[in-house]
This record gives C-alpha cells, structure tokens and sequence, in this order.
C-alpha cells in the first residue's frame, strides 16, 4: 500500500513544473509580470517602505558574460536595522541570513516566480524563542513586499 502512495506522490510531483516545488523553508509567489518587472515592482516598494536595497544581482546577465544561458533570475538583497536587529538580539546566528533576500525567476514554462525565505523555517533553523511577535511582522512584511511585486 505504501508503495502505491509514493508512485502517486512521484507522478504528482512530476506533473508539477519544477518551480512550483520550492526548496524547504521557502516562500514562493507566482508573478503576474516579467522578471525584470517583478524585481523593479519589488525595490520600488522596498524603497517606498524604507528598507534599504543593498544589491540586485542579475545571475542571467553574469551567465552571459560567462558564456552561458540562463533564464532570467535576479536576487534582490534588502534590509532594515530596525527589523533586522531585534531578530539577531532573539538569536545572533540568523545574522547569516541577513540581509534579506527576494529570488526573481522564471521558470522552464515561461512562469515567474518570486521567492524568499519563510521566517518561520528561520525561527526553527535558529531556534528562535520568545521573539513570535518580531517574527510575524516580519512575515507580514515580506508577505506584504511579494504581494505588492507580484499584482
């Protein structure tokens, strides 16, 4: 029986395009827009909202330059001492994953996706504890930026 289930779940899975099964701890949120588009939409609402756009690294463009192809994917880097601060105070080893960082790509079927880590995969990989409220307004934000990126 159980070996049933597990060809069921592997025809499922591969039905899906890849994108769509995102690496653990990953939020990801389909774009109505290009890549470019996605990612400009993005730090013009970064900006807006007053975090500070450290990079936007463009793997497509240095691909090229290496002579090679690669669909578009950009990752914008962005933070806030104010937010990011008082999540290192909860636990200092999440400073390895900050700054933040959005992924902007399109996949083999032509879809766009944008992509960042899920804070509550960072509360368990840091075993963050007492710090729910810092982590859900920081939720709420990311949620808030992809949404804003992706419409």
């Amino acid at each position: 029986m159980l070996s049933i289930f597990r060809r069921l779940a592997g025809i499922v899975m591969l039905a899906l395009p890849l994108s769509v099964l995102a690496a653990e701890g990953m939020v990801t949120v389909k774009s109505n827009h290009s890549a470019d588009a996605t990612a400009d939409k993005l730090e013009a609402v970064l900006e807006e909202k007053g975090m500070t756009v450290m990079n936007r690294i463009n793997h497509t463009t240095g691909a090229d330059k290496a002579g090679l192809e690669l669909r578009p994917t950009e990752v914008v880097i962005f933070g806030n001492p104010k937010v990011g601060t008082p999540l290192m105070q909860c636990a200092q080893s999440v400073a390895i994953d900050l700054p933040q960082k959005a992924l902007i790509w399109e996949d083999s079927e032509g879809v766009v996706w944008l992509g960042y880590n899920d804070p509550e995969y960072l509360k368990q990989r840091h075993s963050i504890e007492g710090c729910d409220g810092v982590i859900e307004k920081v939720k709420g934000a990311l949620a808030g930026f992809a949404k804003a990126a992706t419409e």
